[in-house]
């Protein structure tokens, strides 16, 4: 599909609605924009949420982490 697009003065460019569905963007999505050889690339961009975790959720990890690890000891000794 190709479309002829119109940049305004400060550089904001519209992606006709056809375009945007076929390529299943929505507002707010990222796109990165590449020169090549060709002229200018635009693609999605892949963004994955970061959580920062607080000190509480930390320790709730270690817990989870000792508890499988007493788990996991039990089994391998009934194994034996």
């Amino acid at each position: 599909m190709k479309a002829t697009l119109t940049m305004t003065s400060r550089g904001v460019v519209t992606l006709p609605r056809k375009l945007r569905q076929a390529l299943g963007l929505k507002a707010d999505d990222q796109l990165i924009a590449e020169t090549t050889p060709q002229g200018l690339l635009l693609r999605p961009a892949v963004t994955l949420p970061i959580e920062q975790y607080s000190e509480k959720r930390i320790r709730e990890f270690d817990q989870a982490e000792t508890e499988l690890d007493k788990v996991l000891r039990r089994e391998k000794r009934s194994a034996r």
